[in-house]
Order: C-alpha cells, then sequence, then structure tokens
C-alpha cells in the first residue's frame, strides 16, 4: 500500500510539474511574441484590413494565435478603434500608398460596418487607392466593398444579391412536448422576446416591427450602394427581386464588381499602382502590426481627455466579462472616470440588446450622477435597446448610426413551471413544508396561484412605469408621447432619429465631437482614451488561459446544435425581471 501512495504521489508531481514548465514555456514564447518593439513601414506599402475575422469595440490580440497547440486558443479578433485608427493614420502616411480590402463574410453588424465604411469613404480623399478583392462576397462585405476603386471577383466565385431577412426559432412545440409551461409576464404589445417560449409563429406587431426594422436597414445599404457604384436603388432592387446576379459574369456585366480576375492578376494591378517591379512583393502590414508603429503617434494635451467607456455584450448584474456587461465593473470604472480630473467629457459606446432590468437602472443611476460632473454622450453601435437603451437614456446626448437597433423599451418576466416535466418524464416529485402560504413563491415545481401570477404582472407593470418614466424625462418629451413609442417595439437609427428616440445620426468619432465640444475642448487639443484599457497580449492569453472557454469548445463540437444551448444557458441566467431585445435578431 505504501508504495501504491508513492507511485501515485509520483505521478501528482510530475503532472503539477509539467504544468508548471508548460506555463513558463508559454510565458517566455507569449513575452516575446507580445514584446512592445516599434514596426518599421517600408516604403510603398499597402495597409491590409482583413475584415473576414470577427470585430468587436475592442480588439483581443492573442500572441500565440499563429502558432497553434494546446495554448493557442481563439483567433484574434479586431477592434473597430484600431481599424478607424488605422485608416485616419494611413490617410497622411506617405509610406502608405493604399488599402487592400479583404471583406468577403465579416462578423459583424450592420452599425459597425457602417463606421468601417464611412472612415474608407474619408480615406479616399486622400486620393490613394482601396482596392477589393474576394473569391465571394456576402451582403455585408459587398457593402465595405463597394466604396473600393476596384472591386475584383474571383471567375469562379459567387457574390449574393438576394436581399434581406429575419428569421427566429420558436420553442413552444419543444416545451409543449416536455412538458414545461412559460409563464409569461410583459407589458407592450411589441414585447416579443417571449413569443419563441410561447407561440409557433411571429405575431402580427412582432413580423410588423421586423418588417420594417429591416426594411430601413435595407434602404439604408441600398441608398449607399447605389451612391458608391452608380447603380440605380430600383435596379439594385431588381437585381435581388429577380436573383440577376447568378455569377460572377452577372456582377460585372451590371456594374457592382470592376473586374473579373485571379490573386495573380489582382496584386499585378497593384504592383502597377505603387511603381514596384513584377516580381518584387507587395509589402502589405496588417492593422494590429501598423498599430505598433511610429505612423500613429497620440496628438492633443495629455491634461485634456475624452473617455470613451465601451459597454459591450449581455447585462448582468456583479461582474462583467468580455461578452457581457457586469453593473459592478461598469460603475467601478465609471466612477474612476468621473473623479479623474484630466477626463473633461464622457462618451458611453453601447452595443447590448439588454438583459437585467436591476442591472440596467443602477447603471443608468450612474450615468445620471456622471452627467452632473461631465458631459455624457452616449453612442450606438450594432444594437442599443432595451437594456442598453436605458443606458443610453441617462446621457444628455444620443447618438447612432442610421441602421443602429435600438428602441425595445419594455420589460418582461419569465418563469418555468417544471412540475410536470419533472413529475412525468423523469419521474420527480416534489413536497415541502413553509411558514406561510407563499413562502415557497416564486416557484418553478408548482402551479402558481392567480393572485401570485398577478403579483409578478404587478412588478413588471411597475417596472415598466419606471422605465417609460424615466425615459421620458431624459428624452424630455412628455410620458405620453414616449409610451406610445415604446411598448417594446425596436427601431432603426433613422427611425429613432425621426421620433425623437435618437438626438443624431453618426458614429462613435462624432459622439467624441459633441463630447468635446459640450467640454468646452478645441480639435486637436485633446487625446481620447478608451475604457476599460485593452489588455497586453500577453494579459489576454493568460486570461484566456484561466477563462472557461466552454462557449467555444460547444461551437467546435455541437456546430449549429450549439446555438440552442447557448438559449439554454441563457434562460438559465436569467434572473429577475429583463429589459431586453424583442429576439434573437440576425440579419442576413
Amino acid at each position: 500500500m505504501l508504495q501504491f501512495f508513492k507511485y501515485v504521489l509520483a505521478t501528482l508531481v510530475g503532472i503539477f510539474a509539467f504544468f508548471v514548465l508548460s506555463i513558463f514555456i508559454v510565458v517566455g514564447i507569449g513575452s516575446k511574441l507580445s514584446s512592445e518593439e516599434k514596426v518599421v513601414v517600408e516604403d510603398k506599402s499597402v495597409l491590409k484590413l482583413d475584415l473576414n475575422k470577427p470585430i468587436q469595440e475592442i480588439g483581443v490580440e492573442n500572441p500565440l494565435a499563429e502558432i497553434g497547440g494546446p495554448f493557442s486558443g481563439n483567433e484574434n479578433v479586431t477592434g473597430l478603434k484600431d481599424i478607424i485608427d488605422a485608416l485616419k493614420s494611413a490617410q497622411k502616411d506617405s509610406k502608405i500608398k493604399g488599402v487592400y480590402l479583404k471583406a468577403e463574410g465579416p462578423a459583424a453588424g450592420w452599425a459597425t460596418l457602417e463606421e468601417i465604411r464611412n472612415q474608407l469613404l474619408e480615406f479616399k480623399k486622400s486620393k490613394k487607392f482601396v482596392v477589393a478583392y474576394g473569391e465571394s462576397y456576402s451582403e455585408k462585405g459587398y457593402y465595405l466593398a463597394s466604396v473600393a476603386d476596384k472591386i475584383y471577383l474571383n471567375p469562379a466565385g459567387a457574390m449574393e444579391w438576394n436581399g434581406m431577412s429575419a428569421e427566429y426559432s420558436f420553442y413552444k412545440g419543444t416545451f409543449d412536448k416536455l412538458e414545461i409551461k412559460p409563464e409569461v409576464f410583459r407589458v407592450g404589445s411589441f414585447k416579443s422576446a417571449i413569443e419563441m417560449f410561447s407561440r409557433e409563429n411571429m405575431s402580427d406587431s412582432s413580423k410588423k416591427q421586423s418588417a420594417e426594422l429591416i426594411g430601413a436597414i435595407y434602404g439604408n445599404f441600398l441608398k449607399n450602394v447605389s451612391a458608391s457604384r452608380g447603380v440605380s436603388v430600383d435596379r439594385l432592387k431588381n437585381f435581388a427581386d429577380s436573383l440577376t446576379i447568378e455569377n460572377p459574369e452577372a456582377a460585372l456585366k451590371n456594374k457592382l464588381v470592376t473586374n473579373l480576375g485571379y490573386w495573380d492578376e489582382f496584386e499585378t494591378v497593384i504592383k502597377k499602382d505603387i511603381s514596384i517591379d513584377a516580381d518584387k512583393n507587395i509589402s502589405y502590414v496588417g492593422v494590429d502590426k501598423y498599430m505598433k508603429s511610429d505612423a500613429t503617434p497620440e496628438e492633443g494635451d495629455f491634461n485634456n481627455r475624452v473617455a470613451v467607456l465601451v459597454a459591450e455584450g449581455e447585462i448582468n448584474s456583479g461582474e462583467g466579462s468580455s461578452e457581457s456587461i457586469g453593473s459592478d465593473d461598469f460603475v467601478k470604472e465609471l466612477k474612476k472616470i468621473r473623479d479623474n480630473d484630466k477626463i473633461k467629457a464622457i462618451v458611453i459606446r453601447i452595443n447590448s440588446p439588454g438583459g437585467s432590468a436591476l442591472a440596467s437602472d443602477v447603471m443608468w443611476r450612474e450615468i445620471q450622477l456622471t452627467a452632473k460632473k461631465k458631459p455624457v454622450i452616449a453612442s450606438m453601435s450594432d444594437v442599443a435597446a432595451s437594456g442598453g437603451y436605458y443606458m443610453a437614456m441617462g446621457c444628455d446626448k444620443i447618438i447612432a448610426q442610421p441602421n443602429t437597433i435600438t428602441g425595445s423599451i419594455g420589460i418582461f418576466g419569465l418563469i418555468f413551471n417544471v412540475k410536470d416535466f419533472m413529475n412525468n418524464k423523469l419521474g420527480v416529485t416534489f413536497d415541502a413544508v413553509k411558514t406561510s402560504e407563499h413562502a415557497d413563491w416564486p416557484t418553478a415545481t408548482r402551479d402558481m396561484t392567480e393572485f401570485e401570477k398577478s403579483m409578478i404582472q404587478k412588478s413588471v407593470n411597475e417596472g415598466y412605469e419606471k422605465f417609460t418614466a424615466k425615459a421620458a424625462a431624459g428624452r424630455k418629451m412628455p410620458v405620453e408621447k414616449l409610451r406610445s413609442l415604446a411598448q417594446g417595439r425596436v427601431w432603426s437609427g433613422v427611425e429613432a432619429k425621426a421620433n425623437g428616440l435618437v438626438d443624431e445620426l453618426g458614429g462613435v468619432d462624432d459622439a467624441i465631437k459633441v463630447a468635446a465640444k459640450a467640454a468646452k475642448l478645441k480639435d486637436g487639443d485633446y487625446r481620447v482614451r478608451y475604457y476599460p484599457e485593452k489588455k497586453k497580449p500577453f494579459e489576454e492569453l493568460l486570461s484566456k488561459m484561466m477563462d472557461d472557454s466552454e462557449e467555444k469548445v460547444m461551437d467546435k463540437n455541437l456546430g449549429d446544435l450549439s446555438s440552442y444551448v447557448k438559449m439554454y444557458k441563457k434562460l438559465m441566467n436569467m434572473g429577475g425581471t429583463q429589459t431586453r431585445m424583442p429576439f434573437e435578431l440576425v440579419i442576413r
């Protein structure tokens, strides 16, 4: 027996030693790869925008992503801020001769694409070229490529041009089969977040708002593509309705692309544009590397700053993560910004479909306190709806992109009655003792009485009253008018601007200028700082190693089924009343 314990102990020591050694190896490699050495940009370089990667507000750089292995983690996530900053610097950099745009199927929302597209148009004012090459183009990818001087499509490739759609999943049939009864409490005829549990299809009101929303986004898409390519909106609509763009030749014939060609032919054109020999390689520089070069110096007075506080993901109480907004973390960060005398104005950059009503209110309160001390401007990204709008309405002004999804001013509660499922499917029964009639309320293991249900509905009603009253005060409009725009309905940025839920249309740079002006800061006399500060590559690596990558494993192992498992986990994490988008919206 003693010998057995020796072997066990030796094995444990060996495993521990291997783990420690692995950490040191990763530390060594990571430190080397994440060094802060400046990148030297060669003459006649081309800025390469690879936008086929995921795009978030703030980038994530994994120094081991390209070498593989057990510690490589996920691929790099490109930061919208870095893309915009790189284009601004490249516009003035004599070593950068143009931009190569790789955007076949960007993983980003429509408002994010609008920010990048507008900056590309600004870059073109420098008279430098923008060229795009793709083996295929989704409509999102083409929206960016449409600004290019030359748009190359592989002659054996494809191009999507069939309009936009939004499809939703409904789980009522599943719950019926499992004998699980969703108990739904809501306010607002458009608050359809719970329809996926209570219906088998979209209600008329939900279908109405969805059609109008994607119609507004599609209209903005067609208008801008028409302006860039010189093809009328009516013709572009007809291309989609008749599926005219059936192959690369049709895309060329109808002036959606300028050239059909292979990669080598595309590079030959670039070499001519930058005047280098045909046998030489083009010096491409990516966004991450370019941002480490001397070409991107900070400008403005260090003592005058505009802070951009990024709030991205679903809203929950407590701590947040890379994919969620935790009210505790947000409040802590905002307090630090508020108390920093060097920071003169603040932009809250919101990209959130909402979440916990309580957490949303906690953050709204902190924004209100901050607005008494410094100008606070809301900048809406892809989505700033429900709890996301709750945050924005506490700011002095709200700025959104035309295709931002916003509004959804409403509230709901959801409890699943699993008694029959547990009893009939699993054979599990429940019994209890209690001191008061409602001591176990709210509960998922018995039928609630009508009185108990009415108490939950009363709480939801009160939450809606508070939400709409605060929104009306923030928008400086009569509460009756605000409630006519609420009801849980979502709006595009264009619609929200027209009905008064948004003040101006524009991107994060526009919001920064509005904030600076409110703080009486002159152009060029201030610096912009993003918060929370971007982690250094190695810090991000350690975070990834310690982080639970369950979602990524889920995606890899379950494929398309992973979205349903994620939905289940999301339902299990819903606590209390919710200010959340009325549906899981993916526009294709």
